[in-house]
Parts: C-alpha cells; sequence; structure tokens
C-alpha cells in the first residue's frame, strides 16, 4: 500500500500554527481565571457577581469562535 509523503510546513505557516496555539492557550488560561473568580464569588455568597463573570464568560466564548474553531477549518465538519 502506497503511503503520502509528508510535507513541510512552511516558516510562515509554522508561524502562524504557533501563534494560533499561542492565542489558545491565552484563551483557555483567561476562561480557567474566570471560572475560579465565579467560584471564589459562589464560596463569597456573591450570587449575582458570579453569574455577571460567567455570562461575560459566554458572551467572550460566543465573540471568540475564530479562537475556538482555529482559522484553518474549512472543509473540517
Amino acid at each position: 500500500m502506497p503511503t503520502i509523503p509528508e510535507q513541510q510546513a512552511s516558516p510562515q505557516e509554522f508561524a502562524a500554527l504557533v501563534g494560533e496555539l499561542e492565542q489558545a492557550e491565552a484563551y483557555e488560561v483567561n476562561l480557567r481565571q474566570r471560572i475560579i473568580d465565579a467560584r471564589d464569588q459562589l464560596a463569597a455568597g456573591n450570587t449575582s457577581v458570579a453569574l455577571s463573570i460567567l455570562n461575560t464568560a459566554i458572551n467572550d466564548i460566543d465573540a471568540a469562535t475564530d479562537v475556538v474553531a482555529g482559522s484553518h477549518s474549512e472543509g473540517v465538519r
């Protein structure tokens, strides 16, 4: 059975992929911090503040589809 030769990414493609990975990691850190902040507010009895933090996080998730889905998602289903 023939094998498909591996293609090397160009320096530009590699830099773009590294940039996307760094952006996704920063996004994850930010989201985790919001979850921690919301949990702390709930523990302190500040339900409305926790809900506000989580609502802001949800709005950010909705607005960040390029981070969540990636910019190279053509053809991916």
